[in-house]
C-alpha cells in the first residue's frame, strides 16, 4: 500500500496512514508501530525517500517520495502477485487499488485471471470431512448466510472479471 499510494505522489506519513486506513477499512486500523517500521525499510533499500521541512509548532513536517527503484519493485510486486494476495479477499482489494499501475495490459489481465481462477474452484466455510457443505446442507440460519452471501459475493466478482476479461459467461 505505500509504494501503490506513493506512486500517486508524495505525501507526509499521517496522510499516508489515513489513506492506507481508508482502503484497508477502520475495522483494520495501520499503527504507527507497523507503518513507520516500514517507511524506515523502504527508505533503507532505496525504494522511498523522505524530504524533511518545516512544520507546525517547531515540528519537522516528513515528505516521502517513491524512488524509480520504489517504482520498480511496485510493479513487479503487482505482476508477480500470487498465493495470499490473491486468495484473501482484503489484500486482493489492495492490489487490484493499484493495478493500473502496472503498464501493461497483459500484466494486469494475468493478475485477473489468477483471482478468477481462484474464484472459480468450489469451495465453503464448512465441509463434512473433505466434502464442501452447501448452504442447502446447513441448519443454522447463521452459517447458511455467511456461503448465501459469499457465493453472492463471488459470483458477482467472477462476472465482473470475465466482464473485464472478455471471457465466457459464469456457468455457476
Amino acid at each position: 500500500m505505500i509504494l501503490g499510494f506513493l506512486a500517486d505522489g508524495p505525501l507526509h506519513g499521517y496522510e499516508l496512514r489515513r489513506r492506507m486506513e481508508q482502503l484497508h477499512g477502520y475495522a483494520r486500523t495501520i499503527s504507527d508501530g507497523t507503518l513507520y517500521p516500514a517507511i524506515t525499510r523502504l527508505v533503507a533499500d532505496g525504494s522511498i525517500t523522505r524530504e524533511t521541512g518545516p512544520g507546525r509548532a517547531g515540528a519537522q513536517r516528513h515528505t516521502l517520495h517513491l524512488t524509480d527503484a520504489g517504482r520498480a519493485r511496485l510493479t513487479q510486486r503487482l505482476r508477480d502477485a500470487a498465493g495470499h494476495d490473491i486468495t484473501d479477499g482484503h489484500r486482493f482489494f489492495v492490489v487490484l487499488a493499484f493495478l493500473s499501475k502496472l503498464p501493461g495490459p497483459a500484466d494486469r489481465d494475468a493478475v485477473l485471471r489468477r483471482r478468477l481462477e481462484f474464484l472459480s474452484q468450489p469451495a465453503s466455510f464448512f465441509y463434512d470431512g473433505d466434502r464442501p457443505l452447501r448452504a442447502a446442507d446447513i441448519a443454522d440460519p447463521y452459517r447458511r448466510g455467511i456461503l448465501l452471501s459469499a457465493r453472492a459475493t463471488s459470483r458477482a466478482e467472477r462476472a465482473w472479471l470475465r466482464e473485464l476479461l472478455g471471457t465466457d459467461t459464469d456457468t455457476d
